[in-house]
């Protein structure tokens, strides 16, 4: 198998597995977040990425993450990540990468779940091609889209936002880092049409999260406080990319080649499935669970986002075991048990 097939390979098996535990109402979640290399020379096709805490162009790479998770649960499912780069030669466009993790992952859910994506998602591009699949789905779309209503013809995002009238108030309970925020919120619909792109949808606008109200564009004929909730379980994804970013120091990695770049992103996607989906499900790893939970050493209270905690426990499980140095023989082995965690004797 060649380099470039191994990620592919891996991510597939991985879709393939994590099918079924996507059900008709899931949320897919997807982002697109970056790698900053600001200091790399060397590495492979470095890219122009936004810094976003110094608000300026910095070099790296981009990641795209699609993430199944359900609304009323905290689980969350990993099911896709890619890293890429504008400047590499097989670079076609960020619309074709978009398509490309969504086939990827509807060729094993065959349709099932809803598509929630940020601003940026409701390019006519990537609406027609949802539509023409039939795939369902929510998206955030900027305030200058043009939209089409029926007896007022075309107007601004912006414009159709101050005149929907948001009568229904609902409270939602967001989780920011660890810390749970309750926002009270007024929401209102309408029906629209898009140029360009076949069929009608609703318009879901949300007052009471900032200055702006967020617009959020669907085909899932569900109520609206039910299509709210859908859409802030796409902020799962971003907590699940800094838990990666953070705990696994994915910025610090310094392979230099493009493809090896690629496949690093992937086995860390399968390393977090196997924290997500089967450490703590699976009976046999109960155990297991458990005293990584303990040796992860937290005060108080294992985090909302559980992750954190099972990475400091299985670092400090791995780099607790002993190793000894045998002058006679020349190795590193010391017993037969050597390289058995210290509590699977039991």
């Amino acid at each position: 198998m060649k380099k470039a097939e191994i990620g592919m390979h891996v991510r597939d098996k991985l879709i393939a597995h994590a099918c079924n535990k996507v059900g008709a109402d899931t949320v897919l979640a997807f982002d697109i977040t970056d790698i900053e290399k600001r200091y790399a020379k060397k590495m492979d096709f470095l890219a122009s990425v936004w810094d976003g805490m110094e608000r300026k162009k910095t070099s790296g790479y981009w990641v795209l993450e699609v993430a199944a998770a359900d609304v009323d649960r905290e689980h969350l499912i990993p099911l896709y990540s890619e890293l890429y780069s504008q400047e590499a030669d097989d670079f076609d466009s960020e619309n074709s990468e978009i398509l490309r993790a969504i086939d990827a992952v509807n060729r094993h859910t065959d349709g099932r779940g809803v598509w929630v994506m940020d601003r940026g998602g409701d390019r006519n591009l990537i609406l027609q091609q949802l539509v023409r699949k039939m795939l369902r789905f929510i998206i955030r779309v900027q305030s200058r889209r043009t939209f089409l209503i029926e007896g007022h013809g075309e107007i601004k995002g912006s414009e159709l936002a101050s005149g929907i009238s948001c009568k229904h108030t609902y409270t939602v309970e967001v989780d920011h880092q660890g810390y749970k925020e309750k926002h009270e919120v007024m929401i209102g619909t309408a029906r629209v049409m898009i140029p360009g792109v076949e069929g009608i949808f609703y318009l879901v606008v949300v007052r009471g999260f900032g200055k702006d109200p967020i617009l959020l564009l669907t085909n899932v004929e569900k109520d609206a406080d039910v299509i709210v909730d859908m859409y802030l379980t796409r902020w799962k994804v971003e907590e699940s990319i800094r838990f990666l970013k953070q705990e696994y120091e994915l910025e610090d990695v310094r392979v230099r080649n493009y493809h090896s770049l690629k496949n690093t992103v992937v086995l860390l996607l399968a390393v977090f499935y196997f924290l997500s989906v089967h450490l703590g499900r699976k009976l046999k790893l109960n155990i297991l669970l458990k005293k990584i939970y303990e040796k992860a050493k937290r005060f108080f209270q294992i985090p909302a986002f559980s992750q954190y905690a099972l990475a400091d426990g299985i670092y400090r499980i791995l780099f607790d075991t002993k190793w000894r140095y045998s002058s006679a023989k020349n190795t590193f082995t010391i017993e037969a048990k050597q390289f058995l965690f210290p509590f699977a004797e039991t």
